[in-house]
């Protein structure tokens, strides 16, 4: 039986004014700025998808992940619905739309995509009296820079239209490709949903001797180690990556269910938030603590009896031992990220 195609509307709209994005940090707003506001996420989104080259938006592939706090699953669909309206041509989703941002940078550059979207709002509350956000991508996945940032904020200034189909559902939970026709569309529109950890945890076995990890984790000398996802995105990826591939204990692992409003506390990887985790290493029993933010772009450690390692002093330990990584012994290094919190300690 042929399948009626599904329509493209084009919806009239007013611009706001307040929709800059911040860098790296995309679009931050209350939760209920983005239910209550008509036309906000829309807005946005158009602006976004409107600021990448007609030529290269028709028919390019896009990626697209959550953090898994509230409102994402709507916005996601909101996202699919505008991408095919707008001639993306397939777009790779994380099952359940859960992607961390390390991940979709690293599929950006495993599948060659025009860019990704990734709806969080970092490590601020979620939940109904949250935030949310929208952070943008470019094709080398990193985050979208200032003159890309500008260029969406001026279109989202004069914003009069946005493209939709409606009509147009995808099912999250369901591995796979699906594909739709749409109305107008000589090609049909195709959504992948892929394993959230699969693609990234391959490249993580490209990079690190896993071998050794596992052998530091359940050899003789074993270090026993507890990690606080603060029930974000990065949960799948811990429970996987360290305990199913690495072989830590199950009980290493402390919050890794993703929920809406990350359990009531501020998914921030901080002394403050991250109470369980710092009682638990104040006790000696654990070697080795962390904790990740809502996206898992950022994150904590701890050592032995609580001792706190700041981000400045864990790149400079990464870059003093570039040798144990085979990664950086086959490829050699280019260079090491600087940002405010990671400065001088490298140079010394």
């Amino acid at each position: 039986m042929e399948r009626t195609p599904i329509p493209v509307l084009t919806v009239q709209t007013s611009p706001y004014e307040d929709q800059r994005p911040t860098g790296g940090g995309g679009l931050r707003r209350p939760t209920a700025l983005f239910e209550s506001q008509r036309n906000y996420l829309p807005n946005f989104v158009q602006s976004l998808l409107s600021s990448v080259d007609l030529r290269d938006r028709q028919g390019c592939t896009m990626v697209v992940g959550s953090d898994g706090r509230y409102f994402s699953k709507t916005a996601i669909e909101i996202v699919v619905q505008m991408a095919a309206a707008n001639g993306i041509g397939r777009l790779v989703i994380g099952q359940n739309g859960i992607l961390s941002t390390p991940a979709v940078s690293c599929i950006i550059r495993k599948i060659k995509a025009a860019g990704g979207i990734i709806l969080t709002a970092s490590h601020s509350p979620g939940g109904p009296g949250g935030e949310f956000g929208v952070k943008f991508e470019v094709a080398n996945g990193g985050p979208a820079p200032d003159i890309v940032s500008d260029k969406i904020y001026q279109i989202s200034k004069t914003l009069e239209e946005y493209a939709i189909c409606p009509d147009l559902r995808v099912d999250l939970s369901r591995l796979g490709r699906q594909e739709f026709d749409l109305e107008n569309k000589f090609k049909p529109f195709r959504v992948e949903i892929v394993d959230s950890v699969d693609i990234y945890l391959n490249l993580l076995r490209s990079i690190f001797d896993f071998n050794a990890i596992r052998n530091l984790l359940t050899g003789p000398n074993q270090i026993k180690i507890r990690i606080d996802a603060m029930n974000g995105v990065m949960g799948p990826y811990v429970r996987r990556i360290l305990c199913d591939e690495l072989g830590a204990p199950a009980n290493s692992a402390i919050n890794c269910i993703p929920l809406e409003d990350f359990g009531g506390q501020p998914p921030d990887p901080n002394l403050m938030y991250a109470t369980a985790l710092l009682e638990a290493m104040r006790g000696g029993e654990y070697g080795f603590g962390a904790a990740f933010d809502a996206d898992g772009d950022r994150y904590m450690i701890l050592g032995q009896n609580g001792f706190f390692v700041n981000a400045s002093d864990s790149l400079a330990i990464i870059a003093a031992n570039l040798s144990c990584i085979p990664y950086f012994c086959q490829m050699g290094v280019r260079g090491f990220g600087r940002s405010m919190p990671t400065s001088t300690a490298v140079d010394k």
